[in-house]
């Protein structure tokens, strides 16, 4: 197939009516690279967005929970003991939540609050690092003291050492009617984990004091489990509260991928939407390479004439135009696929650029959970990329150089 290659190469290389031909050819390859561009940038963004989300999930919400059927679990030290020998469980820690109203003077909101023990919570988790100011450690029983989401300490308009009133859905009957337990907090730090769902909806006070103010007593809520390996947590939590239920109460029991099922589902159908419908930039590029192909071949039936009355067979014409829809489809392809992911690994930064260019804002955290948009190139979506553009390439190349194959001497050269 050597002239055959040279001949295909050599018309991609045309300079016959001032390179229209090689202008052309160079119009589908861009065309292509941009769609497999724009492809694979899509893609990682999402990738991107949902690693992002996964992580700082992570980091203020545990791997999995045991809870007990009544909302309760007593004696639980001993069960926080025998959780913690199990294989892949890296930390236990108890924590008591329910519901509370936080006041400011006329400034109220809901949020959800959680009573944990400062000690052992940062082996759980890694809110301890992202606290805007305090720490963790500022917890300590009696104290009434509470760390805030940055987005509900804005909306109640606090910030550190000022004071909060925290309310109790439960209360109590009094002769002038029901009155519910509140109770005095001093604001001891403020964290922002960089989802809005938390930052808002989030309080965290110590165990002790959230025991008094629940009624709890000595029981808990539930437990907590950090794992070795998060993507195992539906089967743990099971083997762990198995290995706990000495009593047969019973537990409910939940992990990450459970909570927030319904959300990584849905990145996962936006993924593969997005796939199929950008998909139609490749299928429209393709399409460009059949136009682009037809017109070559047009332009070269002479020299197609030729090659048949001096001996070439209608393969070895298939051959020729194959070979260039072949070259075009795969510059294209690796054009695109470079140029993808250069634009995924900086996506941020020019973000970034634009945003302070025009003054707009394109992810607001209320909405989207997080103000940066970071990326992540995937070698299986760049594969998958290729593949499928190099396929549709292929396809794209079949009818034209059929066509070419298929000239009839006599007729090309007749008016020549």
């Amino acid at each position: 197939m050597s002239y055959e290659w040279l001949i295909g190469t050599r018309y991609l290389r045309s300079r016959h009516r001032s390179g229209f031909v090689s202008f052309v050819a160079s119009m589908s390859v861009l065309g292509l690279a941009l769609g497999v561009a724009v492809l694979i940038v899509v893609l990682s963004v999402i990738n991107g967005y949902e690693r992002e989300l996964r992580g700082r999930m992570l980091s203020v919400t545990s791997h999995a929970t045991i809870t007990g059927l009544d909302g309760t679990i007593a004696d639980w030290r001993a069960k926080q003991a025998t959780a913690a020998r199990e294989p892949g469980v890296k930390a236990v820690v108890p924590f008591i939540e329910s519901r509370g109203l936080i006041a400011n003077g006329q400034r109220v909101a809901g949020a959800m609050v959680r009573g944990v023990l400062p000690e052992e919570e940062v082996r759980a988790v890694g809110l301890g690092s992202r606290m805007k100011s305090g720490s963790l450690a500022d917890l300590a029983a009696g104290k009434y003291r509470v760390i805030l989401g940055a987005a509900l300490a804005a909306e109640l308009g606090v910030s550190k050492g000022q004071s909060v009133v925290l309310m109790a859905p439960e209360g109590s009957a009094t002769p002038a009617g029901f009155a519910p337990r509140m109770r005095r907090f001093l604001v001891a730090g403020i964290f922002e984990s960089g989802m809005y769902e938390y930052d808002r909806g989030l309080a965290l006070i110590h165990m002790g004091d959230a025991a008094r103010l629940y009624r709890y007593g000595d029981n808990i809520t539930g437990l907590r489990l950090a794992l070795d390996d998060p993507f195992r947590a539906a089967r743990l939590v099971r083997a762990v509260a198995r290995e706990i239920d000495v009593d047969g109460n019973g537990y409910y029991v939940s992990d990450w991928t459970r909570d927030h099922a319904n959300l990584f589902r849905a990145i996962e159908m936006t993924k593969s939407m997005m796939f199929f419908i950008l998909l139609i930039m490749v299928v429209v590029a393709a399409v460009n390479l059949v136009a682009t192909l037809v017109m070559i071949v047009k332009e070269k039936q002479t020299d197609i004439a030729i090659l048949r009355t001096i001996g070439a067979a209608p393969v070895n014409v298939l051959r020729i135009f194959l070979i260039q829809g072949a070259l075009i489809g795969l510059v294209g392809t690796v054009a695109g696929a470079l140029l993808g992911w250069l634009l995924a690994e900086n996506f941020q930064s020019i973000l970034h650029a634009v945003e302070s260019t025009f003054g707009v804002q394109f992810l607001d955290p209320a909405v989207y959970s997080m103000s940066d948009l970071p990326t992540q190139v995937q070698a299986r979506d760049l594969l998958q990329v290729s593949v499928v553009t190099l396929l549709l390439s292929a396809l794209a190349t079949v009818y034209p150089a059929w066509r070419a194959s298929r000239t009839l001497p006599a007729e090309a050269l007749r008016h020549d």
